[in-house]
C-alpha cells in the first residue's frame, strides 16, 4: 500500500526536523574542538567524531531495534563446550611460550569503587581484596608469573578513564622490577546530550574530569581508543596477534592456554570469542548472546523492551550469559577501525544529574562488536572464570578460606565440598568498605556456607564458622554481636540473640 501524503508530509517534516538537528550538533561539536587548546584538537577531534557517528545512528534510528520473535538461543555451531576444547600439554613450554609470544592482557580499568561506598578518587583496581593484595596486585602477579615460568613477555595493556588515570599511574610505579610490560590509554570522553534541546550543553573541553557534562560512553568505545592512542599499532609492531580483554575486577579472568590454543590452531580464523557461562539467579540481568538474523548477537539487559523483561530473566529460554572475557584478533580491530565498519548497537541511558538537569548518555558495550568479525562464536566456560568483585557481599566471598591465590591465580578451595558459591546478602550497613571490614575481626570460614543473609548492626567476632542456611537479622536500635568461636548452622540470629533451627 503506497503511504498516504499525509504521511509523506509527515516523513518530509520529521526528516527535516532531523537534518536541522544534526546540523546544530556539527556546529557545536566544531565549537568545542576549536575552544581546545592546540595540542589537544586533534585527539578531541577524533573522539567528537566517534561521537557525531554514534548520535548519527541514534537519530537516525538505526540502533538495530528488536523484533522479539526473531530472538533465538545460540545454536551448536555458535557455541562450544570448554570441556570439547583440546587440552594443552603443561610440559610443552616450548610450545606454550609460542603461543603466549602472540597474547596482548588488557583489562578494563575505568570503574571506581563506588559500589562500595568509596569515593570518586579512588580507582576499583587498588582496594585490596586478599591480604595487602588489590586487583593490579593480582593481574600483575598473574602475567608476571607466565613472563618468568615460559620466558615470554606477554604485556599488560590497562584502560584507564580520567577517574582512574592519574591514581593508577602512582601505583604502577611499585612494579618497576616486575617483569612485565604495561601499557597504558584512556577511554574516550563524549559530551552528554541535554533531553531538551538534544544537544551538548557543555562548550569547551576544559575540566574534564571534573565536568558533568562529560562522561566515557561505556566499554564499547574500546577499539577507537585503543587504535587512536597508537597502543594497538605498537602491540602489532611487537608481533602481537590475540588480545584477551577482561573487567580488572574479575578475578576469575585469568590467561586460559586451552582458549588461546584453540583460536591460534584454527589460523586466528575465529577472529572474535566471547566466554559465556551458566545463568544463575544471581545473574539474570546479565547480557546474553543470542542468534538474531542468523548471525551471533549480545543483548543487553538495557535493550530488552519493558513486556519482555520477565521473558529475559528466564534461565531456562536464555541459559548462558557474557562473562565479558574477550579474545579479538588485533588485525581484525584494526582493519574494522580503519575503514569505519565496527558496527555496535547504541545503548540510550537517561540520567538525571546532581542538578537535577536530565541528560541522555550514548553508550556502547564491547560485547556487542561481535557481530562483526568473522568466525566469531562462544565458549561456555566453568563458573570459576566469572568472579566479579561489585560489591561488599562479593568482596566477604574472595577474601574468605573458600578461595585460595597462588602465583596470583584464585581457585576455590579442594576443601569446598560443593562446586557453587554461596549466595550471600549484606544489608547497608555493610554497603561502604570501611563498614564492611570493621563489623570483621576475622572472616568467618565459610567452606560449608550455602546462603548467608545479614541485615542490621551485626559484628562478627574472630574464627566464626558459618554453615548451612544462615540468617542474622538485627531490629532497628539493636546491636548483634556473633561471638568469636561461634558456629552457626542452619540458624537465625534475631535482635534479641535467640537462636532458631532453620
Amino acid at each position: 500500500m503506497a503511504p498516504t501524503p499525509a504521511k509523506e508530509r509527515d516523513r518530509t517534516i520529521s526528516m527535516a526536523a532531523e537534518e536541522e538537528i544534526m546540523g546544530s550538533l556539527r556546529e557545536s561539536v566544531k565549537e568545542i574542538t576549536n575552544k581546545t587548546p592546540l595540542e589537544k584538537q586533534e585527539n578531541v577531534s577524533k573522539e567528537l567524531d566517534n561521537f557525531y557517528r554514534l548520535y548519527g545512528k541514534w537519530r537516525g534510528g538505526i540502533t538495530d531495534e528488536l523484533i522479539w520473535d526473531k530472538i533465538k538461543p545460540l545454536p551448536e555451531s555458535m557455541l562450544q563446550g570448554y570441556s570439547s576444547l583440546r587440552k594443552v600439554d603443561e610440559d610443552d613450554h616450548e610450545g606454550i611460550s609460542k603461543l603466549l609470544d602472540k597474547l596482548v592482557v588488557l583489562k578494563l580499568n575505568g570503574g571506581l569503587g563506588t559500589g562500595m561506598g568509596l569515593g570518586s578518587a579512588c580507582p576499583k583496581s587498588l582496594i585490596r581484596v586478599r591480604g595487602e593484595s588489590t586487583f593490579l596486585d593480582i593481574t600483575m602477579a598473574q602475567i608476571e608469573n607466565l613472563n618468568e615460568k615460559y620466558g615470554v613477555s606477554v604485556p599488560l595493556v590497562l584502560q584507564n578513564s580520567l577517574n582512574t588515570d592519574a591514581e593508577t599511574g602512582h601505583a604502577l610505579k611499585k612494579y618497576k622490577g616486575f617483569n612485565v610490560e604495561v601499557l597504558t590509554y584512556l577511554q574516550s570522553y563524549y559530551p552528554r546530550i541535554d533531553r531538551e534541546t538534544l544537544l551538548p550543553f557543555v562548550k569547551d573541553y576544559e575540566n574534564i574530569d571534573s565536568n558533568e557534562g562529560w562522561y566515557p560512553p561505556g566499554h564499547g568505545d574500546l577499539y577507537e581508543s585503543l587504535y587512536n592512542s597508537g597502543v594497538l599499532d605498537k602491540l602489532i609492531e611487537k608481533g602481537k596477534e590475540i588480545i584477551f580483554i577482561s573487567n580488572i575486577d574479575n578475578l576469575g579472568a585469568t590467561v586460559d592456554l586451552n582458549i588461546l590454543s584453540h583460536i591460534v590452531k584454527s589460523g586466528c580464523q575465529n577472529q572474535f570469542i566471547a566466554e559465556v557461562t551458566n545463568k544463575t539467579r544471581a545473574d539474570v540481568k546479565g547480557g546474553t548472546l543470542i542468534e538474531y538474523n542468523g548471525c551471533v548477537k549480545l543483548l543487553e539487559f538495557a535493550q530488552v523492551p519493558k513486556e519482555h523483561v520477565d521473558d529475559f530473566k528466564c534461565v531456562k529460554k536464555f541459559k548462558i550469559f557474557n562473562t565479558n572475557n574477550l579474545w579479538i584478533n588485533l588485525k581484525a580491530i584494526k582493519e574494522h577501525v580503519m575503514t569505519g565498519t565496527l558496527e555496535r548497537d547504541v545503548i540510550v541511558n537517561h540520567k538525571a544529574l546532581d542538578d537535577g538537569r536530565n541528560v541522555i548518555q550514548l553508550e556502547t558495550a564491547v560485547g556487542a562488536a561481535i557481530k562483526n568479525f568473522s568466525g566469531a562464536f562462544a565458549i561456555n566456560v566453568p563458573r570459576s572464570r566469572f568472579l566479579p568483585v561489585k560489591h561488599t557481599s562479593d568482596l566477604l566471598l574472595v577474601m574468605s578460606n573458600l578461595y585460595t591465590i597462588e602465583e596470583g591465580v584464585i581457585a576455590m578451595s579442594p576443601e569446598r565440598q560443593f562446586p557453587s558459591t554461596p549466595l550471600i546478602k549484606l544489608g547497608p550497613d555493610f554497603k561502604r568498605i570501611q563498614s564492611f571490614l570493621k563489623r570483621f575481626q576475622t572472616i568467618p570460614d565459610l567452606l560449608e556456607l550455602d546462603h548467608l543473609t545479614v541485615t542490621g548492626d551485626v559484628y562478627f567476632g574472630r574464627d566464626v564458622s558459618l554453615r548451612g542456611t544462615v540468617i542474622i537479622i538485627a531490629n532497628h536500635g539493636e546491636r548483634i554481636d556473633i561471638p568469636s568461636g561461634s558456629l552457626l548452622e542452619n540458624k537465625i540470629v534475631s535482635g534479641n540473640l535467640r537462636i532458631l533451627d532453620h
